[in-house]
């Protein structure tokens, strides 16, 4: 897979207002996109429930790119890259359905969204996107509230959920693997349903079997709660988000706006604490806060973009 010439300018496009709107609607969802997953645990098991929405992802990317007149099947040299990162989607999610049924969603929420921590390290290795002094020194906060949230003994932490924390740090630096290859390959110059059909449609198969692997079975008719969340993550989740998720990272830095998911802990602690009851311990509290504060630093010069395309609509 070698690199190709990007399109768009070195790092990608500057941030502009609706870029980031999108990002901070993006983040809600996402935000509560783990609690869905660990309210439908407790009916369908999670390699079942993971292969079930990304056939249900598959269908909606499908009938987008119908839609729009999207040829997904045509040759353009993307075979090779597209099944790279398509095994590397689903095995990300094994890791990150087991790791949920190991810890909290408030946990879980913290942990994956460390990926734009592996996403500006690796867009500085890779995309030659310069980090400020400010920035390295936010990613070293962030790095500190995991450090402090694994390794600071709680009451209520056991070695099986500190296991499910690691499993989900694991995930995050496989998705940003997934973003910085699009940056890198010429998956950045397909349609983001062809990318993302790479990734889901093959995450179909890797999660079957592990289901399989497993001996996963469903007890019983799943309740009306769980078919809807479990819709909700297929159709508007896999199938939508994910595409958007797409359209961005292709055309603007991959560090900044991976930064601007930061919001995301922010939204899945506190709908972890008020709908899963999850503990929320001083300690990993303030892990959070470091993860959460670090990730804001890491986004200063994306705000400082936003700030100016705000001001430029302002004066027209």
């Amino acid at each position: 897979m070698s690199a190709e010439p990007s399109p768009f300018p070195p790092g990608g496009r500057p941030l502009t207002v609706g870029a980031i709107a999108l990002v901070l609607m993006l983040c809600l969802t996402w935000g509560f996109n783990q609690i869905a997953i660990k309210l439908v645990l407790r009916e369908i098991p999670p390699y079942t429930q993971a292969a079930l929405r990304s056939a249900g992802g598959l269908l909606m990317i499908l009938s987008i790119a119908w839609f729009r007149g999207v040829k997904l099947f045509e040759r353009d040299g993307t075979l090779k890259a597209g099944l790279f990162i398509g095994t590397i989607f689903g095995v990300e999610f094994l890791v990150i359905f087991h790791g949920l049924e190991l810890t909290t969603a408030s946990r879980a929420v913290v942990f994956l969204y460390t990926m734009p921590f592996f996403v500006a390290f690796g867009a500085y290795q890779l995309l030659g996107e310069r980090l400020s002094a400010m920035q390295w020194g936010g990613l070293a906060v962030s790095f500190a509230g995991v450090a402090v949230a694994i390794g600071v003994p709680q009451p209520n932490v056991t070695a099986s959920v500190l296991f499910g924390d690691l499993l989900m740090i694991i995930g995050a630096a496989m998705w940003a693997a997934t973003t910085l290859i699009v940056k890198r390959t010429r998956l950045i110059y397909v349609t983001p349903e062809k990318a993302l059909g790479y990734q889901v449609g093959l995450s179909i198969p890797i999660l079957s079997i592990g289901a399989l692997v497993a001996g996963e079975r469903i007890p019983a008719v799943p309740s009306a709660l769980s078919m809807s969340l479990l819709s909700f993550q297929a159709f508007w989740v896999v199938g939508l988000t994910f595409l958007l998720w797409f359209s961005l990272i292709k055309t603007h830095s991959a560090s900044k706006l991976a930064a601007f998911t930061f919001i995301t802990p922010l939204f899945g602690v506190v709908g972890g604490y008020l709908i899963l009851g999850d503990q929320l311990t001083p300690v990993f509290g303030l892990a959070a806060l470091l993860v959460i504060a670090g990730l804001v630093l890491v986004n200063r010069p994306a705000r400082s973009a936003a700030t100016n395309a705000l001001l430029n609509v302002t004066k027209t």
